[in-house]
């Protein structure tokens, strides 16, 4: 063999390997493309921690709707209340088949703080996909209420320490530790009295057996509206159209009380593959964008609440951290 020939086998035979390289990368990438696309392989499931009806349910089942076909997959949405919905995160949690998500509220960054016994972390535990939607608080009153404002409900609190009482849908909820923070704010005393739901409360909040409430506004708009009740302020920074004459409490100077009820999607940490995080994202802000989302969103008084995923570890854990001041500075304790 010459050696020139030798050099020549030896330049084929690295052209051979190096062309082998290149192949094998792309059959490489190639499977995880396909991987990216490939996600979901079965049905997909989103646990809603509430029965049905109200706004996580409510987004949860228009997303279903209009996720399945650009997913490719059903999308089926599950009820699985209790707990203060401590009893759906906990099982979403515990699911790992990939293709199983949460749609969390207030209550999932909540429940830690109230319940020692509930050891996950939503930082540490869950994967953000993004926020879906809001709500606003409405302080009301009932319609023989003597408090015309704000201002009227605070003078009758201070005059009567002890004597008004806050209804709310179940200890250490969202519209429970409104009130807490209200009382707060307003240097008042008010007795919380915890109903298992809006829809128990609302038979005493009416009748005036209760004095006030902070309820979610799908709850108490009908009432608003036939004059059951009375609207003195809403918790969003900025009026609703529903009660474009109800003032914010922001507006009142009570800036701490700018308090929205959201839900957000998630999923099990590191139980769907990053490329299969990012199609979620992506697929979600579009829809939540769409005209048809938002018609529909407005129809249950929701509002498209539009935050990607770093964003929305962010705001989880803020709210996580106002809210567990809350409970630490009033004192609330759930029975275990």
């Amino acid at each position: 063999m010459t050696a020139t020939t030798a050099a020549a086998r030896g330049i084929t035979r690295r052209h051979a390997i190096s062309t082998l390289s290149v192949a094998t990368l792309a059959v490489a990438f190639g499977h995880r493309a396909d991987a990216a696309e490939a996600w979901p392989t079965k049905p997909v499931r989103i646990i809603v921690p509430f029965a049905p009806g109200g706004g996580a349910d409510g987004s949860a089942r228009v997303l279903a709707e209009v996720l399945a076909p650009q997913l490719g997959q059903p999308v089926i949405v599950e009820n699985k209340p209790g707990a203060g919905s401590a009893i759906g995160v906990m099982a979403a949690l515990q699911s790992r088949d990939g293709h199983t998500l949460l749609m969390g509220s207030n209550s999932m960054v909540i429940n830690p703080s109230l319940n020692p016994k509930l050891t996950y972390d939503v930082a540490r535990d869950f994967d953000a996909i993004g926020m879906v939607s809001q709500q606003p608080l409405v302080l009301v009153v009932p319609a023989e209420s003597k408090a015309k404002t704000v201002a009227d409900l605070v003078a009758q609190a201070k005059a009567q320490p002890g004597k008004l009482s806050a209804g709310n849908s179940g200890t250490g909820t969202l519209a429970h530790l409104t009130a807490e923070l209200f009382a707060q704010e307003t240097g008042t005393s008010l007795v919380s009295v915890p109903y298992k739901g809006e829809s128990a409360l609302m038979p005493d909040l009416i009748s005036g057996l209760v004095s006030m409430g902070f309820l979610n506004l799908p709850s108490v708009i009908v009432h608003i509206r036939s004059g059951r009740l009375r609207a003195l302020a809403v918790s969003s920074a900025q009026p609703v159209a529903e009660l474009a004459n109800v003032p914010t409490l922001r507006s009142l100077k009570l800036q701490s009380l700018e308090v929205e009820g959201w839900a957000t999607l998630v999923a099990p940490k590191g139980s769907i593959p990053a490329e299969g995080l990012a199609r979620l994202e992506k697929l979600l802000a579009g829809a939540l964008q769409s005209e048809t989302v938002k018609k529909r969103f407005e129809a249950l008084s929701l509002e498209t609440f539009i935050r990607g995923r770093e964003a929305t570890a962010q705001y989880l854990k803020a709210e996580g951290g106002r809210w567990g001041q809350v409970v630490k500075s009033r004192g609330i304790q759930v029975e275990n």
